[in-house]
């Protein structure tokens, strides 16, 4: 018992885990102030930015989610977010996404495409004819 009892101690004196990348290509934000920032400043650039509107609790998303991180690894010169919409309501309604998987591709602060549900192929044509 007393070795449970020491274990359990171990892990609330331990510091808070940070939470697990997705991808080191992937950005994720948790807070709207910090997803404000970093909006603004993508504006100013000619980047292709691919937002995933995400929840945990949704399986096409899920299934999704490592065809992303394939992406994101492939093309490096776009710039891939994850955003859980349970986390960001607000920019959920700003992009008036209504369902899981969403996707919105964005160049300058402007939507230049969407998709909308788990389409590999479909997300991945509209990449390559974006990102030029």
């Amino acid at each position: 018992m007393g070795a449970k009892f020491s274990n359990l101690d171990y892990v609330e004196k331990s510091p808070k885990s940070k939470p697990k990348p997705t991808s080191s290509h992937i950005l994720t934000f948790h807070y709207m102030a910090k997803w404000k920032a970093h909006f603004e400043a993508v504006k100013e650039t000619n980047k292709l930015m691919v937002i995933d509107f995400t929840a945990t609790w949704c399986g096409p998303c899920k299934y999704m989610d490592p065809i992303i991180q394939e992406f994101a690894a492939k093309y490096t010169d776009v710039e891939f977010i994850k955003l859980d919409v349970d986390e960001l309501m607000g920019v959920t309604q700003e992009f008036q996404v209504q369902a899981m998987p969403t996707f919105i591709l964005m160049r300058k602060g402007k939507i230049v495409d969407k998709v909308v549900g788990a389409k590999k192929e479909e997300l991945q044509k509209l990449i390559e004819k974006h990102r030029k």
